[in-house]
């Protein structure tokens, strides 16, 4: 995806002061998945080795969070798609939600 700059800020929204769908389709956002968190000690993080093992605190097979710019938008599991990595989504948050919170 590339970034388009507006030629023109006021085209960014129409006359009653909505923004205007095809400046929002190109804004670059980041996508990450969370398997989960931990909370340890720097001490702790400083003893860290290779073969070290992390607990999170997430139980095996329960669902992973995508996330858009730190926001939770969907929950999913890992595939495998040609050798690659992917999520398939589970569950995904309403659009209003979503929108709420980016």
């Amino acid at each position: 995806m590339t970034d388009t700059p507006v030629d023109n800020p006021a085209s960014a929204s129409n006359s009653s002061g909505q923004i205007n769908p095809e400046v929002l389709q190109n804004i670059s956002v980041t996508l990450s998945i969370e398997v989960g968190r931990a909370m340890i000690k720097i001490r702790d993080l400083m003893r860290l080795t290779q073969g070290s093992v992390v607990e999170l605190d997430r139980i095996a097979g329960e669902p992973l969070d995508l996330l858009v710019n730190n926001t939770v938008v969907a929950q999913g599991e890992i595939v495998l798609v040609n050798d690659r990595y992917g999520v398939r989504l589970t569950r995904v948050a309403p659009a209003s939600e979503r929108m709420k919170n980016l």
